[in-house]
């Protein structure tokens, strides 16, 4: 038997009935500061996509709260070099689009380079 999903006592039908301030109001003290100081303009064009159900949304705003429209719906993050692709699921309400893409990669040390001394090549690096 699958759980409904349930967010600070409410359920995503009851999220999704809400206004932008209700629904800061059950947000953490950063997230809703950002949402009760209004939505820039292209913000809100982005929430009008996310409402039209527009299946290929594209966007560079890393620091846009996820509101209970973009459930279930598949989006595209920029990560500096990229446009990075994830479906935004109930349990990531009330975070930013940024999280959820990475905008380093692990570095990983080979070996020396061309060039490089023998003596070189025994060295620790620190």
């Amino acid at each position: 038997m699958k759980k409904d999903f349930v967010f600070r006592g409410k359920t995503l039908e009851e999220l999704g009935k809400l206004s932008v301030k209700e629904f800061a109001l059950l947000l953490n003290s950063r997230q809703r500061r950002s949402l009760v100081r209004g939505l820039t303009e292209d913000k809100k064009k982005l929430l009008q996509k996310f409402r039209a159900h527009d299946p290929n949304i594209r966007t560079h705003l890393r620091d846009m709260v996820i509101m209970p429209e973009m459930v279930n719906s598949a989006v595209k993050v920029y990560n500096g070099k990229e446009f990075i692709i994830f479906n935004i699921l109930p349990e990531m309400l009330g975070h930013y689009l940024g999280e959820f893409v990475m905008t380093r990669k692990k570095v990983s040390h080979h070996a020396p380079g061309i060039g490089a001394t023998r003596s070189s090549a025994s060295l620790s690096v620190k």
